[in-house]
Order: C-alpha cells, then sequence, then structure tokens
C-alpha cells in the first residue's frame, strides 16, 4: 500500500476513492463525439458530474502532509474550485468545459494518483 508519499490509510481510500470516480467518468463520456452530445444525454452527464464532486470531496479529506508533498505534480485546489462550480452552480456547467477536463486533464490526475498509491 504504501508508495513513495508514504500514504496513510485514509489517503490511500480517498485516492482509491478519486480513481473509481475517474474510471466512471470515463466510462459515462466515452460513447460520446463531443461535447453537445455528452451534454444532450442528461443520465450520462449528470452522473460524469457527481463523480467530480466525489473527487472534489475526497481531495477536502486528503492529509495536508499528501497534499503539500503533492502540490507540483495536482492542482488541487484547481480541483477543489471545480467541485465547488458544479455543487453551488454559481456560474452554471459549461459541457465543453468539462469535456475538455475529461480528455485533457483527467488522463494526467489518474497517471499521478495512480503512481500515489503504488
Amino acid at each position: 500500500m504504501p508508495s513513495m508519499y508514504n500514504t496513510n490509510r485514509r489517503d490511500y481510500f480517498c485516492l482509491m476513492n478519486m480513481l473509481d470516480a475517474i474510471d466512471k467518468i470515463k466510462q459515462y463520456s466515452s460513447s460520446f463525439a463531443n461535447a453537445d452530445e455528452f451534454s444532450d444525454n442528461g443520465q450520462a452527464f449528470d452522473a460524469s458530474l457527481m463523480n467530480f464532486i466525489v473527487i472534489g470531496e475526497m481531495v477536502e479529506k486528503l492529509s495536508e502532509e499528501l497534499i503539500n508533498k503533492s502540490e507540483t505534480e495536482i492542482e488541487w485546489y484547481k480541483i477543489r474550485s471545480f467541485r465547488n462550480i458544479l455543487a453551488h452552480n454559481y456560474f452554471g456547467v459549461d459541457a465543453e468545459e468539462v469535456w475538455q477536463i475529461i480528455h485533457n486533464s483527467l488522463p494526467e490526475l489518474e497517471k499521478q494518483l495512480k503512481k500515489m498509491v503504488e
């Protein structure tokens, strides 16, 4: 269980939940060709947004030690901010932004999280 980050049990559990949420988002979004198709399918889109919220919630539960050790690899504050936008819908949800995050940011986040739990 411990990696170079020396994750404790709680951090490990949170990281694994984040990886599970990423897998679900990838699964829910994989059959769509673009953001419009994706957002037109309310069930897949809403399920994906809920899993982004789960990821943000798990970040809140991580130890400060782990956050500090990994802040050069992962922009935790951006994940928290995105969670807040989704949860409170302050500015509305931009389907194109969600689509871009899924395709451009999630793969790197997944890679970094997997390193942390190795």
